[in-house]
This record gives structure tokens, C-alpha cells and sequence, in this order.
């Protein structure tokens, strides 16, 4: 449904640690994707993965049918993005700022077909 928060990605200076964290205090676990980047397996649709100097803080994605369409109105709206992100099999991507800064994402999944 557009507008759901359908993923979030935690950065971590050392993801080992974080998963351990984590899994400590939610008893999650976790599976590598690609690279230092794991997905969590029983907890929120989201993963773990390496923090960046401009990836400090938890990054929320909201659903949307049409990824061009929603980042089109974002910028209508005085928001800000980066350049759509194709990641084959799992859909495309836009991060984005609304128009007081505040960081977010967009994620329209990959047809099923």
C-alpha cells in the first residue's frame, strides 16, 4: 500500500556487533545479501548493514507503486532526491529528503512476473 513503511536499513560502524546487539535484545537473526549488507529474518522487514558518512542514522523506505511518479511529485512539492536505484530481482529505489530535509526512501517492488 503507497505510503507503508514496507523496509528500514540500520547502519552500523561494525555490523557483526550490531547483529550480535540485536539479536541479544530481539532475539533476531539475520542472513548476508551481498556484501556487508543482512537482512533480518524474524524481526522487521529491514537489514543491517555498514554506516557511511552520510548513512548515520536509520533509513526508513516508504511504499510506491510508481517510484518516477512519487519522485516527480517530490520534487513538485519542494523535496529533494538522488537518482533512481534499479537492484535487480528486488525492485527500484529513490532516496529522498521532504522539503525541510528529512531523510527517507521510496521503494517500488520488482513486478512479480
Amino acid at each position: 500500500m503507497p505510503g507503508q513503511v514496507n523496509w528500514i536499513e540500520l547502519p552500523a560502524a561494525d555490523t557483526a556487533k550490531a547483529r550480535t546487539f540485536y539479536g541479544a535484545l530481539f532475539g533476531w537473526d539475520t542472513s548476508e545479501f551481498g556484501g556487508d549488507y543482512h537482512v533480518i529474518g524474524n524481526g522487521p522487514a529491514g537489514a543491517i548493514t555498514a554506516a557511511d558518512a552520510g548513512f548515520t542514522h536509520p533509513r526508513v523506505y516508504f511504499a510506491t507503486e510508481d517510484v518516477d511518479a512519487s519522485v516527480k511529485r517530490l520534487h513538485e512539492l519542494g523535496g529533494r532526491s538522488e537518482d533512481v536505484q534499479t537492484v535487480p530481482g528486488v525492485g527500484r529505489i529513490a532516496h529522498c529528503h521532504d522539503d525541510q530535509g528529512t531523510p527517507f526512501s521510496l521503494y517500488e517492488p520488482a513486478d512479480p512476473s
